[in-house]
């Protein structure tokens, strides 16, 4: 069985659900005046979206990450990828590049769909400075996770730092992906009790 890569589904898919994200950008982010990158080096970035408060002309970018692999279903959680193999090496995942620039991630989930169109979503916008400061906080090293990730069996772990339950988890899919990816799945609900995440729609 030859293992599945999304990329370029992926692609298609968040390109289709980019009138809907806009049209709840303009209606609850009124406070800002908003543009889209079409550089792939910002986007390679981590940045999707680049905000500009109108009061203050403070810039923020934004990294957009879809749930698209479950459309019609509500999930309580998101993936923040760790680490990932490409052409056979280890990279880290876009939550522990350093070279990313993304201040905020705007977490679609919730994707419902009609007739081949998207018709409604929630949108979580997380603080990535003050979700990677609670990271440290636990004592989640990233060495722990990105060099040691072998350690780790296929699918789910359990982290002595996180409730399973309330909190998260890791998940590691080793054995049905072809990038393998380490994901660190966290509940958005927990997100939002720590302050670090607040519900946009």
């Amino acid at each position: 069985m030859a293992l599945y890569s999304a990329f370029k589904n992926d692609l298609n898919n968040e390109q289709r659900l980019m009138p809907l994200l806009d049209t709840y950008y303009k209606t609850y982010l009124n406070q800002y005046t908003f543009v889209r990158s079409t550089s792939s080096k910002e986007q390679f970035s981590g940045i999707d979206l680049i905000l500009t408060r109108k009061k203050s002309n403070a810039v923020f970018y934004v990294d957009e990450k879809a749930q698209l692999d479950y459309i019609n279903e509500d999930l309580p959680t998101f993936a923040f990828e760790l680490s990932y193999i490409k052409h056979g090496l280890l990279k880290k995942g876009w939550f522990l590049d350093s070279y990313k620039k993304t201040h905020f991630y705007a977490l679609v989930t919730g994707i419902y769909a009609e007739n081949n169109e998207y018709t409604s979503c929630k949108i979580t916008m997380v603080n990535r400075k003050k979700l990677l400061t609670k990271i440290h906080t636990l004592q989640l090293p990233q060495e722990t996770l990105i060099d040691r990730r072998d350690r780790y069996a296929h699918g789910r772990t359990e982290l002595p730092q996180l409730h399973p339950k309330n909190e998260g988890y890791l998940f590691f899919s080793k054995n049905n992906k072809a990038e393998q990816p380490l994901n660190l799945i966290l509940k958005l609900d927990w997100l939002i009790r720590e302050g670090i995440a607040k519900r946009l729609v």
